[in-house]
């Protein structure tokens, strides 16, 4: 519900910020992911006003991104840099999914 999205926004954006803040990763990096995250899931409210359907559509929700954080910040124990790798990643799949949700949207309304 309502509340479990913005709880969600708010989560993300304490991760991000703490990776960010620690230097764990490049600072736009983290950013682009931070932004991306946000816009995922901005994307998908925003469509689904406009009456069309989100579910499943995109590379990347939000599980599957805290799924594959949560594994880099594991690898990181041994490999520093995998977790700026992973932001990396995260913040193209993020922007990637974004776009996918984009042209989703454009060809359901345009059906329509």
């Amino acid at each position: 519900g309502f509340l479990d999205s913005v709880a969600d926004r708010y989560s993300d954006a304490i991760v991000y910020s703490g990776i960010i803040a620690a230097g764990l990763c490049n600072l736009w990096a983290g950013l682009l992911a931070l932004f991306g995250s946000m816009l995922v899931s901005y994307a998908r409210a925003r469509a689904e006003m406009e009456g069309v359907n989100m579910a499943g559509i995109g590379l990347a929700e939000r599980a599957e991104r805290m799924i594959f954080l949560a594994l880099c910040t594991t690898i990181a124990y041994w490999y520093p840099q995998a977790l700026n790798y992973g932001i990396i990643i995260l913040a193209t799949l993020a922007h990637f999914t974004v776009l996918q949700r984009s042209l989703h949207f454009k060809k359901e309304i345009e059906r329509n």
